[in-house]
């Protein structure tokens, strides 16, 4: 158990005296149920425009655990304390980089901001100059080609992207890799969506707004290709065939990856197969830890069924490699080689007709995706093993 000390930083060129600001520290669980470590109104800034250090409660939380940040800035004047943001800046960071000083950034605008004109104006009759000023704000960081700012199909609208991330926080919606193949990303950010939906809120957020994200020592930062990708993102003119929020946050995984291919747009089928060493890593960076694997390149037999069973029922994260003419949907029946991942969502078992049933993530939904009336033998031999992690908190 340990009381820690936590602090930020503001960007802001007017006198420190004269800003206030209020400090939310928190995480949520899976049911989105809220923990503060700091919640604090009106607080001063301090010269160097840090925040003061606020004390947490006696607790035993890990430094890697995430925490999102809000804070609200407020200018004093003789007469009035007035809010002088629209809304809480919000980012997030591990305990860690809390107490050790270093959650904030050195680019101004991923940090909560304050700026006032240092000019004196004079009227133009009294000797004034008219100055002309042009406002720029920086490029929106994701924009298809096809579907420019301002096309009413653009996949990256900013209200179309805030329902989306609204349905994902509230667990309307799942990861849906659709037409791309993205299932690793999928399975991933599925599981970072069950476990800390705030935190995949967040992720998607900063993704958005600033072209990147980190998530615990995972850091997502695609490159041009991707955030400005070619190719139809529609069936038939109007059925999506990756939605963007999907586009932003999948794509920008996998593309974070890959140094030599890019994935620049939606018919990008190599760039975005992922390995079981590449997932390993993704979960571990964002605060998951490994805790059984069997998964490899040849079947797992009954065995490992039974392995990924045990684990399932005791509450771990089990994903899972497969061949994808095990799922419904799938037209192939005979090809046995690994292709996709999927999600666990509980055991599986055999019916009395001892056909296979497996509740599972693929696609968007968690159901039994099994192909109806198939047996052991014909799940076996499309069964690759899997992963196996702890759960965040």
């Amino acid at each position: 158990m340990t009381i820690y000390q936590l602090s930020t930083r503001i960007k802001s060129n007017a006198p420190p005296d004269s800003l206030v600001y209020d400090l939310s520290i928190y995480r949520m669980d899976s049911d989105r149920n809220k923990y503060s470590l700091i919640d604090v109104k009106q607080q001063p800034i301090q010269g160097n425009y840090e925040t003061l250090k606020h004390p947490t409660d006696n607790i035993s939380e890990s430094l890697s655990t995430i925490y999102i940040m809000e804070v609200t800035l407020y200018r004093k004047t003789m007469l009035h304390t007035l809010c002088v943001t629209a809304s809480p800046f919000t980012r997030m960071y591990t305990l860690e980089e809390f107490v050790s000083g270093k959650a904030w950034s050195i680019v101004k605008r991923e940090n909560p901001c304050y700026f006032v004109s240092t000019g004196t104006s004079k009227l133009e009759s009294e000797g004034g100059k008219v100055v002309k000023v042009n406002i720029s704000r920086p490029e929106r960081p994701f924009i298809a080609e096809q579907y420019p700012i301002g096309d009413p199909q653009d996949p990256f609208e900013k209200n179309i992207i805030e329902e989306q991330i609204k349905n994902r926080f509230n667990q309307a919606t799942f990861p849906d890799q659709n037409a791309s193949s993205l299932c690793g990303p999928a399975a991933f950010f599925y599981c970072l969506q069950m476990d800390r939906p705030d935190v995949y809120a967040q992720a998607a957020k900063e993704i958005w707004q600033f072209g990147k994200t980190k998530i615990g020592a995972l850091e997502i930062a695609p490159g041009d290709g991707c955030r400005h990708p070619e190719g139809s993102f529609f069936r038939n003119g109007t059925r999506p065939k990756i939605l963007g929020l999907d586009w932003m946050t999948l794509a920008s995984l996998r593309d974070s990856e890959n140094s030599i291919l890019d994935f620049d747009t939606l018919d990008s089928p190599v760039a975005g197969i992922t390995l079981w060493q590449t997932l390993t890593e993704w979960f571990e960076k964002a605060g998951y830890i490994k805790v059984f694997s069997n998964v490899g390149a040849t079947q797992a037999g009954i065995q490992g069924m039974q392995d990924l069973n045990n684990y399932v029922q005791k509450g771990y994260k089990v994903v899972s490699l497969i061949n994808d003419s095990l799922l419904e949907g799938s037209s192939s029946e005979r090809a046995t080689y690994p292709t996709h991942w999927i999600v666990w969502g509980g055991p599986a078992v055999q019916g009395i007709d001892r056909a296979v049933h497996l509740n599972l993530f693929s696609w968007g939904q968690m159901q039994d995706q099994i192909k109806p009336g198939k047996d052991l033998s014909f799940f076996i031999n499309r069964f690759f093993g899997g992963l196996v992690f702890k759960p965040i908190k």
